[in-house]
């Protein structure tokens, strides 16, 4: 393939299975030849995974939407006294674990807001009370911002709150709550959310305690593309250190619901090229996650050749997305999640909550 003379030393690089610079990430971002970048993008995506994307079945829980920050992007969070208040307690959420425990690769994703009435203490005990139920399930579980909110309501050092996370049955971290890195937009829309520094500053502690997380970054939030390149570059830098991100999700703002709604549609050609770019700059995160409550279902099919090797899991019972506005479904079966894959001429493979390949579908 013959490339633009303005990305073409760049384009050398990638092929060669160089790593390319913050410059350079910047130029591809600001390049507007799309075929360039999927074209590039997918030499990496097929050269680690072939034609296979991978998917869990995975049970989303939020259990309260109570919280102390204000985050202006935020459809989700309400005030304690509003009629839209919902905090399950813990036999409810055990309750629902017990419903699905017959699956053998479950996933359990919990997270909620900096709820006042859950504490550290609730947090240890929802996990233990969960792995009696279900032993093996993959519990992902509290963001960064979370597990800030603990140690400083507990008054446990950083360490010793993600040691009793992990003696309690924790297998990972969700990676929300990074928002967007930078200070000029984090001062806008979550002046009360821990800043970038201690999401990475929390991560990097969980890393070195042999506990892996995900990364996500927030965009459509009125960010600079120089902004971008700077929040890949922190997590590539993290990630040279300690290797523990196992996945990269761009996430999609959904702003109906929110004081936010006049900032500018992001187009899906804008989209499919920050993944692009995020797959070839972020050489040492292993997988590209799509998560298609955000971005949709049909466009779900064309990341994949965008770079994307993961399309998340059939998500039940997501809210925080749909708060937003999401168009999605709430939730999917697993026949739908393969029936993107293969529309997409790929080959859809079940994983469990920490990559690890379970059950091959079928060819595309």
């Amino acid at each position: 393939m013959r490339f633009s003379k303005d990305i073409e030393k760049i384009a050398l690089k990638i092929i060669n299975g160089e790593r390319i610079s913050s410059d350079d990430c910047l130029k591809l971002l600001e390049h507007n030849n799309l075929s360039e970048m999927f074209y590039l993008a997918n030499i990496i995506r097929e050269k680690r995974y072939g034609s296979f994307t991978t998917f869990s079945v995975n049970r989303h829980i939020n259990y309260s939407n109570i919280c102390q920050n204000k985050c202006l992007f935020c459809a989700f969070r309400k005030e304690e006294n509003s009629k839209e208040a919902r905090r399950l307690s813990i036999d409810s959420i055990l309750k629902i674990v017990d419903e699905i425990r017959n699956y053998p690769y479950l996933e359990i994703h919990i997270t909620g807001g900096l709820d006042p009435n859950f504490s550290f203490d609730d947090a240890l005990t929802l996990v233990k009370k969960i792995k009696e139920i279900k032993k093996e399930a993959i519990i992902k579980a509290f963001t960064m911002v979370e597990l800030d909110y603990f140690a400083k309501t507990s008054g446990l050092k950083d360490v010793e709150v993600l040691k009793r996370l992990k003696e309690a049955g924790i297998s990972s971290f969700p990676g929300g709550g990074a928002e967007i890195f930078s200070p000029r937009i984090r001062k806008k829309i979550c002046p009360l959310k821990i800043d970038g520094k201690r999401w990475l500053e929390l991560s990097k502690k969980a890393h070195k305690l042999g506990i892996p997380t995900n990364a996500t970054m927030l965009y459509g939030v009125g960010e600079t593309e120089k902004e971008i390149v700077q929040h890949l570059d922190k997590l590539r830098s993290l990630q040279d250190e300690t290797s523990g991100f196992m996945s990269f999700i761009p996430l999609l703002f959904q702003k109906e619901n929110t004081p936010l709604k006049k900032l500018r549609e992001v187009a899906l050609a804008e989209q499919l090229k920050l993944y692009a770019v995020s797959r070839i700059f972020l050489d040492n995160i292993p997988h590209i996650k799509n998560h298609w409550v955000m971005s949709g279902l049909k466009a779900a099919e064309i990341y994949q050749w965008c770079g994307v090797d993961d399309l998340e899991g059939t998500v039940f019972e997501e809210r925080i997305g749909h708060e937003g506005g999401a168009k999605t479904p709430i939730g999917m079966t697993k026949e739908a999640i393969e029936k993107i894959i293969k529309a997409a001429n790929r080959i859809p493979v079940e994983r469990d909550g920490l990559y690890n390949r379970v059950k091959k579908i079928g060819a595309a």
